[in-house]
């Protein structure tokens, strides 16, 4: 360490030192074209040769140094070499809603939304986020934190030496649907839909191989396979000996990948699309997450999920769709109940730029429809989400302001609308 502070010590004093000489080099060359000792021809060729003596000891000093710092979505240090590279950034997303947040169905509002009118500002995430590679280029690592609920999101790591075949070992949003593994930062809407709450697999501790194949060819796919402890989030037993286990395969129809991020802010120039199903077991004392506790009551092992989802993904030249249907039954052990849940949500954005060139650039355009079929034997209690959203974009998803309104409903129940802004940027 003292060697290295040493050499930095020296570096900027050797350049400060090499600076300053040129720059009085620099002096006199002036001077005597001031005073017409030398011409202009010589005067230039000095100061260029002046200018690449510079540039020379900036790049010598560079090599000495052993890492390098610089920004490009977020804070970069890595070392010479390239076997070492951090990168940190930062998150925060700023909210208002009225007169309800409802950021997702929840067992206390399934029955009956929000029934007190608020008015409120929130922090919704403020997030630290580290990630790179240590030894190898693919020998990967990220770590999430958020700072408003205080909790250690994700932590893994990757061995990506053959894109064909990556091992993912740690806590992450395990790889099932897209509307979920999509980042909270890079949603077209403020929020996700009703579907996410009763559907996502969230957050889960275990080991998944997965890769791509048949690249840049019409039958280009992109396979998961996990498994999982499968009680969510931070939790390091299990409540018995069963697992859960997941499957994913997608098919990149136009022989283009699809990343996992929504609204076409980059403007895609070909179209690229994706069909996906997946499908997954659990055995366990919760069938919701993420979740920290079990009910009250509840033992061991006592409901069985096996639930599946198919889903679209779509994006070209300013237009994005996005879609999924998903069906989840849960089968109670103790009580030999059995219980089927039915969801799915279709949405669509366009920034109208594209179409009447007096629309600013940045703006977007989305509309979103949901459902969700808690029981599919039980009549009247299906919950419906139409949301309409504004989006500015002034640096894509790192730095946009969303605007959206819902309409929120449920079959035999009574309507309530919602009105969110909110403010989202990472550095």
């Amino acid at each position: 360490m003292r060697r290295l502070w040493f050499a930095t010590f020296a570096c900027v004093i050797g350049l400060g030192l090499i600076v300053q000489a040129n720059m009085a080099q620099a002096s006199l060359e002036d001077i005597l074209y001031e005073k017409g000792q030398i011409t202009k021809e010589e005067w230039i060729k000095a100061k260029a040769d002046s200018e690449k003596t510079i540039e020379e000891e900036h790049q010598k000093l560079d090599q000495q140094f052993p890492i390098s710092m610089r920004y490009k979505d977020g804070f970069n240090i890595q070392t010479r070499d390239g076997n070492f590279l951090m990168n940190i950034q930062g998150r925060v997303q700023l909210r208002y809603s009225y007169p309800q947040e409802g950021d997702s169905l929840t067992p206390a509002s399934a029955t009956a939304f929000d029934d007190k009118d608020v008015s409120s500002f929130r922090v919704r995430r403020a997030r630290i986020k580290l990630g790179g590679h240590g030894f190898q280029p693919w020998l990967k690592y990220y770590v999430e934190y958020d700072w408003v609920s205080n909790t250690l999101l994700d932590y893994r790591i990757d061995i990506a030496r053959f894109k064909w075949a990556t091992l993912r070992v740690g806590q992450w949003k395990i790889d099932y649907n897209r509307e979920r593994v999509d980042s909270s930062g890079a949603q077209q809407f403020v929020e996700r839909s009703i579907v996410n709450s009763p559907f996502t697999l969230d957050r889960q501790i275990g080991a998944r191989l997965g890769g791509h194949l048949f690249e840049q060819t019409h039958a280009y796919l992109v396979y998961n396979v996990g498994v999982f402890t499968g009680i969510g989030i931070n939790q390091s037993h299990n409540d018995d000996k069963h697992m859960l286990y997941m499957a994913r395969l997608q098919w990149n129809f136009m022989g283009r990948d699809l990343p996992f991020s929504q609204s076409d802010t980059e403007y895609t120039e070909l179209p690229t699309g994706s069909l996906a199903f997946a499908a997954a077991h659990n055995r366990a004392d919760r069938f919701n997450f993420p979740t920290t506790s079990r009910a009250t009551g509840v033992v061991d092992g006592q409901f069985e999920i096996n639930q599946a989802v198919e889903e679209i993904a779509f994006k070209y030249r300013g237009f994005s769709l996005q879609q999924e249907f998903h069906v989840k039954g849960v089968e109670n052990k103790s009580i030999q109940s059995r219980t089927t849940l039915l969801g799915a949500y279709v949405q669509a954005g366009y920034f109208p730029h594209y179409m009447i060139d007096f629309i600013p650039q940045p703006l977007e355009v989305a509309f979103r429809y949901a459902f969700v079929d808690p029981n599919d034997t039980v009549r009247n209690d299906v919950l419906r989400e139409q949301t309409v959203a504004l989006n500015w974009f002034f640096a894509g998803h790192r730095n946009k302001l969303t605007l959206d309104g819902s309409h929120l409903s449920q079959a035999g129940g009574r309507d309530e609308d919602r009105v969110r802004l909110q403010y989202d940027v990472s550095f």
